[in-house]
């Protein structure tokens, strides 16, 4: 993978539009749901390279930054939108 190319897992006909956020990878077993005695198979199904440690790292702040718009609208929009609804009938 270059740099700015989309995850070779990608399909846009699949996936639909991309998300930053989002792990195209084949899924795995959630980290806190790994019995001990299977926690070295699951360390040796880890993809190590630079490339999938820069792709952990950026898809945690996109994840978070959406997360805290859609928290953030779905506070404000009601409230922006009764605001607007008053002010035009002022």
């Amino acid at each position: 993978m270059a740099f700015g190319d989309y995850p070779k897992e990608y399909d846009p006909a699949t996936h639909g539009p991309y998300d930053p956020a989002r792990y195209y990878g084949k899924p795995d077993t959630p980290f806190g749901d790994v019995k001990l005695k299977d926690l070295l198979a699951w360390l040796g199904r880890r993809n190590r390279s630079p490339s999938a440690m820069l792709g952990a790292c950026s898809r945690a702040p996109a994840g978070t930054a959406t997360q805290l718009l859609a928290d953030t609208i779905g506070v404000f929009a009601p409230l922006l939108s009764k605001a607007v609804s008053e002010s035009n009938t002022a």
